[in-house]
């Protein structure tokens, strides 16, 4: 369990601002990069992708946290600020950078309390980290098990598709694509360790499967017809 606060020290003005913040770092990111720099090569790894799935982040973590009785605002600060950096660092130090980014920020735009900083960049610092959940304070547990989550169900499903189109792939490869994101979602469950997470994973990974079943049924049926157009070049071909 985190170090109790007892009164919330981020009023929504404030979470506003920091909002503002990694949305405008993000973007000045991008925009120092120039052209052909790290990862610009994936359109879902732009500024507003990034930023769309901190917000994502923010909200399930936020959820996760009230349920398990972490600190929410430690909880949802640390979310907001865990891939700050993502656009700027390399992969395996984007963390260390974010919460260096996260403290200046904290300690620059308010009276927060030492404990409350020191713990959301705890949270930023170690919500890369790849080894038992339960060696980690509930907050971090709850940011990781929210960064996890952002990518598996119907939203894993639609960053999928957007591979497919980036990559030129067909929709015959539709159903491929959908089964890595319930293989990623099953390994997902075996990694967290709250209840409110599993019910999470439990609950996108039926919305996947029937998506994919679905897929699986039409692309059969579309694999098992004759193209038209082969219809009409074989009787040209016999007049």
């Amino acid at each position: 369990m985190g170090i109790e606060i007892k009164e919330s020290p981020i009023s929504d003005e404030e979470f506003e601002a920091m909002q503002e913040f990694v949305h405008d770092y993000l973007a000045a990111s991008v925009e120092n990069e120039g052209e052909g720099g790290r990862m610009r090569w994936y359109p879902w790894h732009s500024a507003e992708y990034r930023f769309n799935h901190i917000l994502n982040v923010v909200d399930i973590a936020t959820k996760i946290a009230r349920r398990e009785g972490a600190n929410e605002d430690v909880t949802r600060v640390a979310a907001l600020f865990h891939d700050i950096a993502k656009l700027e660092a390399e992969q395996d130090l984007h963390a260390e950078a974010g919460a260096r980014i996260a403290r200046e920020y904290l300690v620059a735009h308010g009276d927060y309390p030492d404990s409350f900083v020191d713990q959301v960049c705890a949270a930023v610092e170690d919500h890369s980290y790849q080894g038992d959940l339960d060696d980690l304070s509930l907050e971090t547990r709850c940011l990781i098990e929210a960064d996890i989550l952002d990518k598996v169900g119907a939203n894993g499903t639609a960053l999928m598709l957007l591979r497919m189109g980036y990559e030129a792939r067909t929709h015959m490869d539709t159903a491929e694509m959908v089964e890595r994101v319930i293989e990623r979602g099953e390994d997902a469950r075996e990694r967290v360790v709250s209840d409110t997470a599993d019910s999470l994973i439990h609950q996108r990974l039926k919305r996947t499967r029937w998506f994919q079943e679905w897929l699986e049924i039409e692309v059969a049926e579309m694999a098992a017809e004759e193209d038209p157009l082969d219809d009409v070049a074989t009787g040209m071909g016999e007049s």
